[in-house]
């Protein structure tokens, strides 16, 4: 599964077309803007620029990078052009401040079975519990005993399967999270989301996802984050979460993540 294609040219978007063009992919990214808006990026990525219409010819897998709220302005030829056995990525995450109101995730469905739907198509949730700059960066080689874990769910095996293959490419253990309904367990507000967890760490963390309570966790670290610099660093909020879901207790340098990031609410004109 060498060729790749990758709607959306945000943080995500731009981390996964590096990393994969790097570890010997072949990338293709496109936007609503057309091909013209993302000379930069290719020049950047090394992914080549086409139009939206051909997004989906030729490629093994696609990755729908974009917010929720864009998912339905999807030309209908994104799916409809997919060669067969193609495998579709859902790399997003649900911000209702950002996305407004999805009804359907808001009474429980799972963002990435809403996703699903949508598109018609069968998906594999991946790549949505890290922060961008660190999917960029964070790869370790196997064996590594830092090595970040990240959770891939889907209902076909095969293609679960087929991802944590890409997954474990790019420097990353890949864990299986199970069928779609269960990637509720990886989405924001939820012990797994962008704590950096280990091969070891991680399906502890899914186990201890509470769907009651994920909303508010995540509505409020959108709060948060909204008051810090865009260049805040990644590592500290990472270090800050680990806390907040109980790792790193003994560790000074976590309790300093948690200081430094009080001090930098206190001072936030925001």
């Amino acid at each position: 599964m060498k060729n790749i294609g990758i709607v959306g040219a945000g943080h995500v978007g731009e981390a996964l077309a590096r990393r994969l063009v790097e570890t010997g992919y072949t990338v293709k990214v496109a936007n609503s803007r057309g091909p013209d808006s993302l000379a930069t990026f290719a020049q950047r990525t090394g992914a080549k620029a086409v139009a939206i219409a051909d997004i989906s010819l030729g490629v093994d897998v696609l990755i729908i990078a974009i917010p929720m709220a864009r998912i339905a302005d999807l030309p209908k030829t994104v799916i409809a052009t997919l060669p067969p056995g193609a495998i579709v990525i859902d790399a997003g995450n649900y911000y209702p401040p950002r996305d407004g109101a999805i009804p359907a995730i808001g009474a429980g469905l799972a963002e990435s079975q809403w996703v699903s739907q949508e598109l018609g198509v069968a998906v594999i949730k991946a790549f949505n519990n890290i922060i961008a700059s660190i999917l960029a960066t964070g790869g370790k080689r196997a064996g590594d005993p830092n090595r970040i874990a990240l959770p891939v769910a889907g209902d076909d095996p095969k293609a679960r399967a087929a991802i944590m293959r890409i997954v474990e490419k790019l420097g990353f253990d890949a864990v299986d999270a199970g069928s779609l309904a269960e990637s509720w367990r990886q989405q924001p507000g939820q012990p797994a989301y962008c704590t950096d967890p280990t091969r070891d760490e991680l399906p502890l963390l899914l186990r201890r996802a509470d769907r009651a309570t994920a909303p508010k966790g995540r509505d409020r670290a959108s709060k948060i984050l909204a008051k810090l610099p865009d260049d805040y660093p990644a590592d500290q909020l990472v270090r800050v979460s680990r806390i907040f879901v109980g790792l790193d207790k003994m560790k000074p340098r976590s309790w300093l993540a948690v200081l430094r990031l009080g001090m930098a609410l206190l001072r936030s004109p925001r």
